[in-house]
């Protein structure tokens, strides 16, 4: 299992393409995790990325939501974060945010 730094392209979002999944009914987002250091482990199943509104003339219902497989993070229970590939070089590390707030174990990674 490699050790992977959250891509910073994906997190800069050209257009109106958001940086969230679903999965399992929990929504996931990348903001304030960029550049942090995790594993990535197990694949856990499959989660949705919404589509992305920067075509011109190209509204979000233009296209339906993009199927990717979620991952594992190391260390870090589910229902808390995961990871996508987000291209096929970039993973992505997500995690639920709860009233705004990253949980402490997602907050303890970007500390180190």
């Amino acid at each position: 299992m490699a050790v992977l730094t959250a891509a910073c392209s994906a997190q800069s979002g050209g257009g109106d393409c958001p940086n969230v999944a679903t999965y399992e009914g929990r929504t996931y987002t990348y903001t304030d995790v960029a550049h942090v250091d995790f594993s990535v482990g197990d694949a856990l199943g499959t989660a949705e990325i919404p589509p992305c509104n920067d075509t011109p003339g190209a509204g979000a219902d233009a296209v339906g939501p993009k199927a990717t497989t979620a991952y594992a993070v190391d260390g870090l229970d589910p229902r808390i974060a995961i990871a996508v590939r987000y291209t096929p070089d970039e993973v992505m590390l997500l995690a639920v945010q709860a009233g705004g707030s990253l949980p402490p174990e997602v907050e303890d990674l970007t500390r180190h």
